[in-house]
């Protein structure tokens, strides 16, 4: 009498994370990785990366916003990029020692976010396949952003920027109601508190959102877009190829 074998069974669908990079990870490759992952909290105004330090983790955001920004010698600050679900904080840490003049912080709160040693990041970064893979693609998107974001602050009206921001928190946050404080908002755009309080309350006497006590509720989506410079769209749609 012939013994049949057992079909092998497959690997168990470790669950998924709701950061884009982790979540598309076929499931073998989801188990591997999720082995090298803590999961944090992701406080508002919590430092990820500090300047001038090395890089010693890479982080997952699984939601909310974090904002890497540099600082000037009077102390005048500016965004330069921000990340959220779509990405990971930390990436520079691939390329050996790095020690980067910028700093990342959580601006928009959310729930949680992974987080991953730097070794086993450049371990992972190592081995060719679908992490390595969407790692990159993120990279290229986030070129794109920075490039895009140094035109905008040199070329466009502050209103602009300032809906060009806020669509971008929206797409990341995916609720239309998110804590954002004036004094974010002002390194984010380069400018002071009181011009931001004067940009956020023309956009919600347009009625296209609402803006009280750091409290941020997108009320009109589509003018919003319409208020934006051509940067949004820009980058969206470089992500939107990439798959981010």
């Amino acid at each position: 009498m012939t013994t049949r074998k057992s079909p092998a069974l497959p690997s168990p669908d470790v669950a998924r994370p709701k950061n884009k990079l982790l979540s598309c990870l076929p499931p073998d490759d989801r188990a591997r990785i999720q082995a090298e992952l803590t999961t944090i909290p992701f406080n508002n105004r919590e430092v990820l990366h500090r300047p001038n330090e090395p890089i010693r983790r890479v982080v997952f955001p699984n939601g909310g916003v974090a904002s890497v920004t540099m600082a000037m010698q009077d102390g005048a600050m500016v965004e330069i990029a921000t990340v959220g679900r779509e990405g990971l904080v930390g990436l520079e840490a691939f390329f050996g020692e790095a020690i980067m003049p910028t700093e990342t912080m959580v601006q928009v709160p959310d729930v949680d976010a992974e987080v991953m040693t730097a070794e086993a990041f450049v371990r992972e970064m190592n081995r060719p396949g679908p992490f390595q893979a969407g790692v990159l693609r993120y990279w290229q998107g986030f070129q794109t952003l920075i490039m895009q974001s140094t035109a905008c602050m040199a070329l466009h009206p502050v209103q602009d920027r300032c809906s060009r921001w806020l669509l971008m928190a929206h797409d990341r946050v995916g609720r239309d109601q998110f804590h954002l404080s004036h004094e974010f908002l002002a390194t984010m755009l380069g400018v002071t508190r009181p011009t931001v309080t004067v940009v956020a309350g023309t956009l919600q006497k347009a009625g296209l959102i609402h803006y009280r006590h750091g409290l941020v509720t997108i009320l009109d989506r589509k003018s919003l877009e319409e208020a934006s410079c051509e940067c949004y769209g820009a980058v969206k749609a470089q992500y939107d190829r990439l798959g981010l």
